[in-house]
């Protein structure tokens, strides 16, 4: 059995154990329509580094041992998977940079999260009352504590700008962490967020004292019929006319999409058959609430014999969150944020026979006993200007902040 925390089960899929929760039924992000409201937990695996081992080949393992072969991506299904639905798989950021080779990097502040986890799900014939249909339970939510200043992040951006003058990087993104005590229910506002706009990965994961909620566009890794997609987002300003020309017209905020493109296509390119790997579509302008962003699209054949835990070794920690290089930026990221990524920055999603759909955890929540926690950041090039970079962090932020603090 692969090392970390491993149960077998067989119960109604829903919240077990973050502060006073209902049975709000949630789905984790990119589970198919089918399966919607319709599974039933059948086992769950959770790592932290201290359980040791490799999370990439453990939870390939854990999948495998549940009747979920991911050995072979190239091939056609195989349908033997003994009545299995899926599974959600969760990477965190800090998990993602051991798999490159790097440290985990400051210390979480929601310790109560794994790092890595795998949810197995069965189908069941009758779907789950969402919501339970019972008054609404009291919801508060406290005044925000951020992990560093405004002053604190401008400070940061210059010295990534300083490290890009010294030839150390190209580009390097960097996330702030904010924190609020709560009282009653999280999980209601956890959902909330899967229906903001554009929040193609929309869902809740939740376990033993923790959940995460995600409203992420943001594809990191797609792999169907033994083709991968990833869809780096990188380029942001207001969802309005003047802001979307802007965006268009902006020499900075192409150069650093098209380096973060080009770090993805490298990624792909591990994992691909040779000459197979295109950019399908470059700097689209695609809005994620008040928010225009820039959207590329890039594809490869898998290559023969490419397993899970190839692809997650390749694709995390995700280009478009850390920089390029990728393995320099982590270490700057490293060194210069003050705490951990916890929930964000990470790989959330769902995998099944023959499917692969992981979505990159911005705009993402968590919620431990006591805490919500959210993240937001930015990519810096050598023409960030560092008041910029904090208010652009600001308001990929504050839609979910807004969203969190909403009545029930």
């Amino acid at each position: 059995m692969p090392r970390g925390k491993s149960t077998e089960r067989m119960r109604r899929d829903g919240p077990d154990g973050v502060g006073a929760l209902s049975r709000v039924m949630v789905d984790p992000p990119a589970v198919p329509p089918g399966c919607r409201g319709a599974h039933v937990e059948r086992a769950r695996w959770q790592w932290r580094p201290g359980d040791g081992g490799d999370p990439a080949a453990l939870a390939q393992e854990f999948l495998a041992a549940h009747g979920l072969a991911l050995d072979d991506l190239a091939r056609p299904v195989r349908q033997d998977h003994q009545g299995v639905c899926g599974a959600a798989l969760y990477i965190s950021a800090a998990a993602g940079a051991l798999l490159a080779g790097r440290g985990v990097g400051p210390a979480t502040p929601a310790p109560a999260l794994p790092e890595a986890a795998v949810v197995v799900y069965d189908h069941t014939s009758a779907a789950h009352g969402r919501p339970d249909h019972r008054p609404p339970s009291h919801w508060w939510l406290g005044a925000w504590t951020e992990s560093w200043t405004p002053r604190q992040h401008a400070d940061a951006v210059r010295a990534v700008r300083a490290a890009i003058g010294r030839g150390d990087v190209y580009q390097v993104n960097l996330v702030g962490h904010a924190a609020a005590r709560y009282s009653g229910d999280p999980l209601p506002a956890l959902a909330r967020l899967g229906a903001l706009p554009g929040a193609r990965y929309g869902g809740v994961l939740t376990g033993d004292g923790w959940a995460i909620g995600c409203a992420s566009p943001e594809t990191l890794v797609e792999v169907t019929a033994g083709r991968m997609i990833t869809r780096p987002i990188k380029g942001t300003r207001p969802a309005t006319a003047a802001g979307r020309a802007a965006l268009l017209a902006s020499a900075k905020e192409r150069a650093e999409h098209v380096m973060i493109v080009d770090l993805q296509r490298n990624d792909l390119a591990r994992l691909a058959r040779t000459g197979t790997v295109t950019v399908d579509e470059l700097f689209a302008v695609r809005r994620w609430c008040d928010l225009w962003q820039a959207e590329s699209t890039v594809s490869a054949a898998v290559a023969e014999g490419l397993g899970l835990a190839d692809l997650l070794r390749a694709v995390c920690p995700g280009g478009s969150v850390t920089g390029a290089p990728k393995l320099a930026a982590v270490d700057h990221i490293a060194a210069l944020e003050p705490v951990g990524r916890g929930a964000s920055m990470g790989a959330l999603g769902w995998v099944a026979p023959g499917r692969v759909d992981l979505g990159l955890t911005i705009r993402t929540a968590a919620a431990d006993a006591e805490h919500l926690h959210v993240w937001a950041g930015g990519g810096i090039t050598w023409g960030s200007d560092p008041d910029a970079e904090v208010a652009e962090a600001a308001a990929k932020s504050a839609p979910v902040r807004a969203t969190l603090g909403a009545g029930p």
